[in-house]
This record gives C-alpha cells, structure tokens and sequence, in this order.
C-alpha cells in the first residue's frame, strides 16, 4: 500500500471535506479528489459517500481510518526511536571498568550522570583486569571501558587518556613510616618488602611504580603479587609489605592500612583512560565517550 496514498486518506477522513483536506496538505482539490477515487478503485471498495458539502465515511472508510492512523502513529515511533538511538537516548551500552576505576570519582559519576540524561538507555556492567576488557572490547561484548594504561594500542580500540592521578603509599597502620606526618620519598621506601600486582593484570601502573623506583635509586623488592590492586591492600592490612597505589584507592578504607603522600619530581602517576571500540559510531556509546571526556576536561581531538 502506497503511504502517501494513506495519508490522503487519512487526512480526507479527519476533514470530510476534499477542499479543506486538499489546503492542508498543500495540494489541488481536483487532483485529491481523482487520488481518492484510484485508491478506493485498487481496494474494490468504497470509503467515502459524497455529499453536497463535504464526504462523509463508510463503515469500510471507518475501518481504514482507525488502521491508519495506528499505522502512521507506529511510523512516528518508529522514526523515533531510531532517532533518538543515534543521539544516543535509547538503546544498550555496555561498560567495562577495571576495579581501581570504580574508586576513582569520574566513573561512577559520568555513569550517574548518563542514567539521569538517558533513562530509557539500558546499562550492562563488566569488571574486569585491563587485558581482559581490551579483549571484551575486541570482541564486541563491551562498548567502552574505563581502564588503566593498556600497552600500545589494541587492534581495533581507541584508548582516550581522561585524567592523571597522584599514587601514594600503603602502609600498615603500625609501621613506622605510618607515624611520619611529612610526605614520603621513594628512597625512603628502599628497603621495604613491597606487594605488587601482575604486570598482565595492570602494566602501566606496574612499570611506573618500578621505574620511578629504579629513578630514585633502587629495584623495588616485590616480596609478595596479589591478583589485583585492591587485594594488594588486604596484604599490606595484614602487615606483608608495602604498597604503591593510586590516590583514588584511599577511599577504600580499611582500618589496618595508612595512606601517606609521596614527594619527589619523579614519582609514578596513575593514568585513567577510557578504551573504545573503533567502531562505535552514532550509538549511546558515542553520546557517553562525549559526556565522559567532557567531564574529565580531556581534548575532543586525541
């Protein structure tokens, strides 16, 4: 069925007047009247009676009209919707975070700042290492993914820097160092046991807290590796060593951990990145890389 065809219908049914429906939709009264005609002629069936003044509908034309305008009313939603998934109001995301991301503030609050801005956009959570979610993003099961530093760039993925933070030291809460008010030094921490994470799980951390150690004079002793960076907090609480971890991690207190400051012009930073697939065009994912890069102040051209 032709939809313009409809649509004059439509619009002759709402007037019941081939002049005034012929006005509305910026056309000649003669050239309706002979569209009206063809459509009823291709149906086999009558949906006006004339009148002196105007046209009045048949059961057939009643019947068609309630159809039609369910049918340009499901148009409408369609047009919609698909409007509204390209600016990225409606639709699925998927977002990766490793687990020192979630103590950083700017994802949970770009996330919160998205559901408030898109209600109908329906959000799916992974939580994974750096690698594991380069991997999910490659494969399609994660749109973006707020990560560490990932080594080079991935096949396939964009990794955008978001912000740098300052590391601080871990201690256990009665180690000596734990009294110090003033800010540590790396050196100072020279012959401590320290509690590292696997370089797979998180390499960019991991080669700045050695590097910068290495800077300040000394190779760190990695006495014990805990799966991830949150854990490596528990082993220091249990008095196992020391560790170096992003400021952010603070807000993860625990009772038998103190946090100190460190001072230097070489101390390690801990980067926050966001990681996208190459190929997330117009989608609720493109309309979230926007909100997060514009709330972490980063250059729209990196």
């Amino acid at each position: 069925m032709d939809l313009r065809l409809l649509r004059y219908f439509l619009v002759v049914s709402e007037e019941l007047h081939i002049t005034r429906a012929a006005a509305r939709l910026g056309i000649q009264q003669a050239p309706l009247s002979q569209q009206i005609k063809s459509f009823e002629k291709n149906l086999g069936v009558q949906l006006f009676r004339r009148k002196p003044r105007g046209v009045e509908l048949t059961e057939a034309g009643l019947a068609l009209r309630n159809e039609a305008a369910s049918i340009f009313a499901s148009v409408e939603r369609a047009v919609d919707t698909v409007v509204r998934v390209a600016r990225g109001e409606q639709g699925d995301i998927r977002i990766g975070l490793t687990t020192s991301a979630c103590f950083h503030p700017l994802p949970p609050r770009t996330i919160r700042s998205f559901r408030r801005a898109n209600p109908q956009v329906k959000i799916q959570f992974e939580q994974n290492s750096t690698p594991g979610l380069i991997r999910s993003l490659q494969a399609g099961r994660v749109d973006v993914a707020f990560i560490r530093t990932a080594i080079g760039q991935p096949a396939g993925v964009r990794v955008l820097p978001l912000v740098e933070e300052e590391m601080v030291v871990a201690l256990p809460a009665r180690h000596p160092l734990a009294k110090e008010r003033r800010r540590l030094t790396l050196k100072s921490l020279a012959h401590e046991k320290f509690i590292g994470y696997p370089r797979a799980a998180g390499a960019g951390l991991y080669d700045s807290v050695i590097a910068a150690c290495i800077v300040s004079g000394f190779s760190p002793d990695i006495a014990h590796e805990a799966p991830q960076i949150v854990s490596t907090l528990n082993l220091v609480a249990a008095g196992m060593g020391i560790s170096v971890v992003p400021s952010s991690m603070q807000r993860l207190r625990l009772d038998e951990v103190a946090f100190r400051p460190l001072s230097g012009s070489h101390n390690p930073k801990g980067q926050l990145n966001l990681a996208v697939r190459n190929d997330t065009l117009a989608s609720p994912a493109s309309a979230f890389v926007a909100l997060v890069r514009k709330d972490a102040g980063a250059p729209r051209g990196t």
